[in-house]
């Protein structure tokens, strides 16, 4: 059976298409759809930019704040046998460097001005053990080696700390190296570019009976931020005599730190302050270290997200200094107005407590 065939004017109206108007219709039609969709995709896009930087700063404040913690730690270990000696004051000398002062102290807070972040300094020994040794003869500052009861555990190119019985503004801690053993007890430090002269040791020299305190290759770390908002870590370097210096984590923009002191002695902190010990009774009140950092989002907002410098909250039950009622508890500004642009970055506040179990274990 034969289909008919359709009739003239309507082939013909297949045959013409479509109109300029159909078409710009259609098109119309179909740039309203592409706006849609790509305003979708965009404010979807937004969404997860915000997400993802906000995680970005989550995820490097709290390993920045890992690192630091793992560091406190271990701060004070093999250098604080005696508790006498907390605070005292170390001379060394470095042929190429100079002269350097150091605080034997697990934890050094430097606080910064006005607001500004602070920065620690956290010594311990790199050794697995570490006794210390008991000199037992008078060491002059002409001469160029200790002589001690036992020098277990002690080697070539190790530093050991002298530290006096009792310290004070004339009779400080000093900072050698030891280069031999030649047995009998003695431990030369002479030709070893830290210096053994009486820049480094008071004008008596040691008495028999001060401690060496065997510090290995003596880590002392310093922490602080660069102006690129980059948590720096500064490592001594005993050979050169300066320090090497390692960018750890990105888009940290501000770091507080404060002292845990037990102030009564009944064996609980009862009061956080960035004031630094100047006695060595100061010192042994200081039982931990309470840390906060301040990490900023990687992305850049179009619009203002932030109006405030974020609060870290101390709460109530342990007296902060600087801290100011917040609501229904106690806080502290972290300051990061003086951040390019602060406003249009997103901000995650870290904290953490750090006990000094190597003091606490000492008491």
């Amino acid at each position: 059976m034969n289909n008919p065939r359709p009739s003239a004017p309507l082939r013909a109206a297949c045959l013409r298409g479509v109109t300029l108007i159909e078409l710009m219709i259609g098109m119309l039609l179909g740039i309203i759809v592409v706006l849609v969709v790509a305003q979708v995709l965009s404010f979807a896009e937004g969404y997860k930019r915000a997400t993802t930087s906000g995680a970005d700063a989550q995820v490097n404040g709290s390993l920045a704040l890992y690192t630091l913690q793992r560091e406190i730690q271990m701060s004070g270990y093999g250098l604080i046998n005696q508790l006498s000696s907390l605070g005292c004051p170390v001379q060394a000398n470095h042929t190429s460097t100079g002269a350097a002062s150091w605080t034997l102290a697990p934890v050094v807070i430097a606080a910064g001005a006005n607001d500004a972040p602070d920065s620690l300094t956290v010594m311990y020994s790199s050794r697995p053990y570490s006794v210390p040794a008991v000199v037992s003869v008078d060491h002059p500052t002409t001469l160029d080696r200790f002589t001690v009861r036992s020098a277990v555990g002690i080697a070539a190119g190790d530093m050991v700390i002298v530290t006096p019985s009792a310290y004070n503004a004339t009779n400080w801690c000093g900072a050698y190296v030891v280069t031999q053993l030649p047995g009998s007890g003695q431990l030369v430090h002479g030709q070893s570019p830290w210096n053994t002269g009486a820049t480094v040791s008071p004008a008596g020299g040691y008495p028999s009976g001060s401690l060496l305190v065997n510090a290995g290759q003596l880590v002392r770390r310093t922490f602080s931020l660069t102006a690129d908002y980059d948590l720096q870590q500064q490592t001594l370097n005993l050979t050169s005599g300066g320090v090497d210096a390692q960018d750890l984590f990105a888009q940290i923009v501000n770091m507080r730190a404060l002292y845990g002191k037990d102030t009564n002695g009944d064996g609980v902190v009862d009061s956080y302050d960035r004031v630094t010990p100047t006695t060595n009774a100061g010192w042994q009140q200081v039982r931990s270290v309470r840390i906060a950092l301040v990490s900023r989002s990687n992305a850049y907002q179009k619009d203002e997200v932030t109006q405030a410098s974020p609060q870290w909250d101390v709460g109530t039950s342990t007296s902060v200094t600087g801290s100011a009622t917040c609501g229904s508890s106690k806080c502290l500004t972290l300051k990061v107005d003086s951040v390019s642009d602060w406003k249009h970055y997103r901000y995650s506040v870290s904290e953490v407590t750090v006990p000094l179990r190597n003091v606490i274990w000492g008491i």
